[in-house]
């Protein structure tokens, strides 16, 4: 039996003529909108089920969080199109769905930390961004000792990195800080001590994103074994029959998944 597809984040645009009108940020009610538009109407061209099977967003995402992913959040706007549904830019903050640069069959869910020509760096696990400390309420830290390499980046790796990763290091960084270059994202999990991110694989490029989490449609507690498979196991099933009604996380369902406007 197939499950969903497993989890496991463009240039900058142009400048708008002076007399064009701001594009209205999309809200409360315009998410709600969407979301009910495409529950009715989507498919895969619009919207894609996923499930998440470890833990690198905790704790705003879950092992077993089953999403819809809104595939047109960041599709490029036509002179029809985009008077209909809200398109809009990747921004920092924003929680991106996309294809592991390493390995485009996997598709990976982090939080853009970083857009084109950010500047970045983490001093103790503390997040510096275009020379100012983030505020990042939304990060877990699970462990409390300084790791030399994850904790205090960029420096010299003290793990092995992809060799993307190797030229980030080593031609993307000025004055001990990472600049995102046109066209790619930096991302990073939020439980930031135990995420395989950008700080080993390298920027996010922007044709490599899938879309944006849109809702947790159902979050069941399941282990990331039980997860990772292509196909659901037997085993599974039968916790499934057995303990779906104490193992459904229900104040989950239905909950949306929003970014934070980072800074």
């Amino acid at each position: 039996m197939d499950r969903e597809n497993v989890l496991v984040a463009e240039p900058e645009p142009s400048e708008q003529p002076a007399h064009a009108l701001p594009e209205p940020p999309r809200g409360f009610i315009a998410e709600w909108a969407v979301t009910i538009i495409l529950l009715l109407f989507g498919t895969t061209n619009l919207v894609q089920a996923f499930v998440i099977p470890t833990g690198s967003m905790e704790d705003t995402l879950l092992i077993g969080d089953h999403l819809l992913v809104d595939k047109l959040a960041y599709s490029p706007a036509g002179a029809i199109s985009k008077r209909i549904l809200p398109y809009s830019d990747v921004k920092r903050g924003d929680i991106i769905v996309f294809r592991y640069p390493v390995d485009i069959q996997q598709t990976f869910v982090k939080r853009c930390i970083g857009v084109p020509g950010d500047r970045i760096k983490l001093v103790e696990k503390r997040l510096i961004l275009n020379g100012h400390a983030a505020n990042e309420p939304y990060v877990y830290h699970k462990t409390e000792y300084i790791d030399s390499y994850r904790d205090n980046f960029p420096s010299e790796p003290n793990v092995h990195v992809a060799d993307a990763a190797g030229d980030m290091l080593n031609n993307h960084v000025l004055d001990g800080e990472v600049v995102v270059p046109p066209g790619f994202y930096f991302a990073m999990g939020d439980n930031r001590d135990s995420s395989l991110d950008s700080r080993y694989w390298g920027f996010v490029p922007g044709a490599n994103i899938v879309g944006k989490p849109l809702i947790i449609y159902w979050s069941y507690d399941a282990t990331t074994e039980a997860l990772s498979g292509p196909m659901i196991s037997i085993d599974h099933l039968l916790d499934l029959v057995q303990h779906f009604p104490s193992k459904t996380r229900w104040g989950r369902t239905f909950r949306l998944v929003r970014g934070y406007p980072l800074k």
